[in-house]
């Protein structure tokens, strides 16, 4: 572009020259002075450049100055080449032509989920053993990615460089700055990464773990081992670790090591001969677990038997640059070896102590054993265990015969036990009956005891009511008696004695009177004649009660008079003596006994 302007005005100059020369005397004056003007201006108007807001411009000197030095690419000082000095944005002037090219290109971008990884063309040396350069001071990173500054005052070196762009925008002079772009590092939860960087200083943490106890008893135990880890831009396995999230990692510079510190399970069961590590987050959706063979135990009476046994562990965080350090991962021939290697001993080492089948009952005794022994192994190396569980001792090849024998014996000793348990079950049966026998029979003497005191209340009650009746009577005779002898002082004793004999006749409705009466004159058979006539009247009075009927006239048959008595009357109270202005009562007439023959007649009334 500016060429060509610087063309256009050059060539409109001469042209305006040639027109002058032909032209009258005052035109050409003018018109060859415009166009020497023109000619003067034309490299002026050409060094003009333009920058957009979206771009930076690249120059480069292609004449009036030195050459750059041996092994120099980016010149920093005037010489001819790739300037380290770039055009911002905006209008630029003094850049002419043949001595400068400018080239706009677009700004550095880095999207929010990469990572610019920097690679310089020029700088110093890399020290020696080095590859990659060390990072540079968050202070002055914005500095550093100034290429004069990198290459004068910051003293950056030639190569990979450590440090890495985080997204943004970024106007770099892209011939010092070569950038890759990569995928941002994100650590899964239940994970932590851990660094191991490839450059810098030699590791300056030591840390030293104590020797791991023997796995055998009489064993002598292992040597202390020291353990380096780095901080910054130091080499080697970094003492901080990255918890769960996205980092803009230098992945060629470093190399991130994931670590479970979630739980993880070790099975070693029967029929696994392979060890196939544990999935990382995304690849399978089971939980981390290491699979191995059975472990194969012999105990002190000679039996040889598999045992199914898992074993559940864990690193901690703060543990996990130790793991590294130490075995390069959780899931390597190293670490898995180590492991491999406490488990089996230690469930061997337990095993040559007891019987077999004392080995198959206590279970849960062989379990704690061998937690705390794997425990206390793992535990200096970064491992926490923290659960061991036995699944299956033995098969019916190695245990069966012995398995056999103890469950005859079991079965007998529960025979055994299921007797006892009957007897005592017919013991408090009987016990039971004896129980509610005695309480039925106490229950009859409550009862009897009961009733003796309800018949004793009763008799009482009666003595007290006959007493209170008797008093009652008394009092009732003693009454009528005062007022028979009120009335017998003033009508005399015989009267009020007929009164009495009326009350009660009337009272209780008394016949007083013969219903049939059969009279008769006397004869020699007198005696024969009155037992008929009375036979006669009592027939005839049984009739009249069955019918209602008012009996025939019957015409007089004599009968002989029977001899009468008269009839006694038993006074109510004790006979009053009779004074001297009163006299006995006359005794009442008895009815004549009917005699000879008679016709019965009925009478009505008393």
């Amino acid at each position: 572009m500016a060429v060509g302007l610087f063309l256009s005005v050059f060539v409109l100059g001469i042209v305006l020259i040639i027109a002058a020369l032909r032209a009258p005397t005052g035109v050409k004056q003018a018109g060859i002075g415009a166009g020497i003007i023109l000619i003067v201006l034309s490299p002026l108007l050409a060094s003009i450049v333009y920058v957009g807001p979206n771009s930076v411009g690249l120059i480069t000197k292609n004449a009036f100055g030195g050459t750059l030095k041996d092994g120099q690419i980016i010149a920093t000082d005037g010489e001819m080449g790739v300037q380290a000095a770039v055009l911002a944005p905006g209008w630029h002037f003094g850049y002419v032509p043949f001595v400068y090219s400018i080239r706009n290109v677009t700004l550095t971008d880095i999207s929010g989920e990469e990572v610019g990884i920097l690679e310089a063309r020029d700088g110093k040396p890399l020290p020696s053993g080095q590859l990659f350069a060390p990072e540079w001071d968050p202070a002055t990173f914005q500095q550093m990615l100034d290429a004069p500054h990198f290459l004068t005052v910051g003293n950056g070196y030639k190569g990979k460089q450590s440090s890495v762009l985080t997204p943004g925008l970024y106007r770099i002079n892209i011939e010092l700055f070569k950038v890759t772009r990569a995928k941002q590092t994100e650590v899964a939860a239940g994970e932590v990464a851990v660094l191991k960087a490839n450059y810098g200083k030699a590791p300056t943490k030591k840390l030293l773990l104590p020797a791991p106890p023997p796995l055998r008893p009489g064993d002598a135990p292992g040597e202390p081992e020291e353990v380096l880890l780095a901080d910054l831009n130091e080499m080697g396995v970094r003492a901080a670790v990255l918890p769960p999230g996205k980092y803009p990692l230098n992945t060629e510079a470093m190399t991130v090591i994931d670590i479970w510190t979630t739980e993880m399970v070790a099975h070693y069961t029967m029929g696994h001969a392979g060890n196939p590590i544990s999935g990382k987050a995304g690849e399978t959706a089971n939980l981390p677990q290491l699979e191995e063979r059975e472990i194969t135990v012999r105990t002190l009476d000679g039996f040889t038997f598999p045992v199914d046994v898992r074993v559940s562990y864990k690193i901690e965080p703060q543990n996990a640059p130790i793991v590294v350090a130490r075995f390069g991962d959780d899931e390597g021939e190293r670490f898995r070896n180590t492991l491999n290697s406490a488990v089996r001993a230690s469930f061997r080492n337990a095993a040559e102590g007891v019987r077999a089948m004392d080995y198959v009952q206590q279970r849960s005794q062989q379990e704690s054993q061998s937690l705390t022994n794997i425990s206390r192994h793992m535990k200096d190396l970064g491992v926490t265990v923290t659960g061991v569980n036995i699944g299956n001792v033995g098969d019916e090849r190695t245990l069966g015969a012995l398995l056999k024998t103890q469950t005859d014996r079991e079965i007998a000793k529960q025979e055994q036990l299921t007797f006892s348990e009957q007897q005592k079950a017919a013991e408090r049966q009987k016990e039971l009956s004896r129980v509610r026998q005695e309480s039925e029979e106490e229950k009859r003497l409550a009862t009897a005891a009961y009733a003796v005191k309800i018949a004793t209340e009763e008799n009482k009650r009666r003595i007290i009511e006959a007493q209170a009746e008797g008093e009652a009577i008394t009092i009732k005779a003693k009454a009528q008696a005062d007022a028979y002898q009120l009335i017998a002082m003033q009508i005399g004793k015989s009267n009020a004695a007929l009164i009495e004999v009326l009350k009660i006749v009337g009272e209780r409705q008394i016949t007083i009177t013969p219903r049939v009466m059969i009279a008769g004159g006397a004869s020699a058979g007198g005696s024969t004649a009155g037992i008929g006539s009375a036979l006669m009247g009592t027939m005839l009075d049984n009739m009249v009660k069955d019918d209602g009927a008012m009996p025939l006239p019957v015409s007089p048959l004599p009968v002989s008079p029977l001899p009468v008595s008269p009839l006694p009357v038993s006074p109510l109270s004790a006979p009053v003596p009779a004074t001297s202005n009163q006299s006995a009562l006359p005794a009442a007439n008895p009815p004549a006994r009917p005699t000879g023959n008679t016709v019965p007649s009925r009478q009505s009334g008393p």
